[in-house]
């Protein structure tokens, strides 16, 4: 007669299938922490770009002419008058929070917000105002704005008033002053 013996090192079929659910539940949590922290990443930089995006481009933009007024008699010109509006796509812009600067080839200054007198800047109208009124400035809504350096500029003074909304690219207005000053002059 045989005898059977008893051997322990021998691998059987029910070892080899715990071995082999154990790689493959390893492997899924493995592959399930990977795309996670892909689609984390890919999430982080979508938002990155679209943050990015709102930063570069402009929010607000200039609606017609940019005017210059003169006081009596018209030596200089003291006031630049504009009007303003959102860009196509942009969102809702606080005016309360933007940073008027003003420069000439020998000036710098920051206007003053809410000042109707040299050194400052105000919102004079708006145009279609949705709602309560307010220093939003919101889709289809138009800021006419009174920009005041400090000093008058004279005949072909050229200047760079540059509006910085808190959210977007700020907005540079370049223009020079007319040779010939009149009460109202259209600046280009």
């Amino acid at each position: 007669m045989r005898s059977i013996r008893k051997n322990e090192d021998a691998f059987t079929g029910l070892e080899a299938a715990i071995v082999l659910i154990a790689f493959v539940v390893v492997a899924a949590v493995f592959s399930y922490v990977v795309l996670g922290a892909g689609f984390f990443t890919t999430q982080k930089s979508q938002e990155t770009v679209h943050s990015g995006v709102a930063m570069a481009s402009s929010a607000v933009e200039i609606l017609g002419d940019v005017y210059g007024t003169a006081g009596t008699p018209a030596t200089g010109v003291d006031t630049i008058n504009f009007t303003i509006g959102l860009a196509a796509g942009a969102t809702s812009v606080d005016m309360s929070k933007a940073v008027f600067t003003f420069s000439t080839s020998t000036v710098l200054e920051t206007l003053t917000a809410d000042q109707d007198s040299a050194g400052g800047w105000t919102i004079v109208a708006v145009n279609h105002e949705l709602g309560t009124p307010n220093k939003m400035l919101e889709a289809g809504e138009q800021f006419e704005i009174s920009a005041q350096p400090t000093n008058p500029m004279i005949a072909y003074t050229a200047f760079n008033l540059e509006i910085k909304p808190p959210i977007g690219a700020s907005l540079a207005i370049k223009r020079t002053i007319p040779a010939n000053i009149n009460a109202v002059n259209l600046l280009f």
